[in-house]
């Protein structure tokens, strides 16, 4: 029985299409969150002008993207590092010797985390990323103060029953809070499964 997909893989291909539209053409993508890496690897190997950096907060995703990413021949691969984005400075701000970084890319954690780990996601990608860098989310988002459908509503409910402070953010308080640390909203696309990709840029 072939092994069970998560949800990066069903939704790898779908940000592809869209990603396609916003990556820059050279420099370094920062991902936040990467997670077991599979966005990384494919990622990587489809923007093979790019460096791809990885990063996690929690150390153990960090020795299984170690794992995944060995033996691997993909040159624009960086090792993951380990990041907190509720930090004053991220690491990547002390010490960079790569290409400038020309996008932040996060996919399903703001919802997964308390508010104040969204605060400080805004934060550093706007003191990071130069004039019309991009900030690009991915995820379910409430829209006007309602969930968008009642799988939506379901899976809200299964989050803050897990922890009271996780939950879908609506997506006017993201682009308000975006507003305030220096990014404007760019595009919003509609995806599957009721989710967004939100699209911010740096320096409007």
């Amino acid at each position: 029985m072939p092994p069970e997909l998560t949800s990066a893989d069903r939704n790898r291909d779908d940000i592809l299409v869209v990603l396609r539209e916003f990556v820059p053409e050279d420099g370094s993508v920062l991902e936040i969150a990467s997670g077991a890496g599979q966005h990384a690897t494919s990622f990587a190997a489809a923007f093979a002008s790019l460096v791809w950096q990885p990063s996690e907060y929690d150390p153990d995703r960090i020795e299984i993207m170690r794992t995944r990413f060995s033996g691997l021949d993909l040159p624009n691969l960086r090792a993951p590092v380990a990041l907190d984005v509720g930090a004053a400075t991220w690491p990547v701000e002390r010490d960079w010797p790569g290409p400038p970084i020309h996008m932040i890319y996060n996919v399903n954690m703001i919802h997964i985390a308390p508010w104040s780990v969204c605060l400080g996601l805004l934060a550093g990608a706007a003191r990071i990323l130069p004039e019309e860098g991009v900030l690009f989310l991915y995820g379910p988002f409430n829209r006007d103060g309602a969930f968008t459908s009642d799988g939506n509503a379901a899976f809200d409910r299964s989050l803050r029953g897990r922890n009271p402070a996780w939950g879908l953010r609506d997506l006017s308080k993201v682009c308000d809070a975006a507003d305030e640390a220096g990014l404007a909203l760019d595009q919003v696309i509609e995806m599957p499964v009721n989710n967004l990709s939100v699209v911010f840029r740096a320096g409007r």
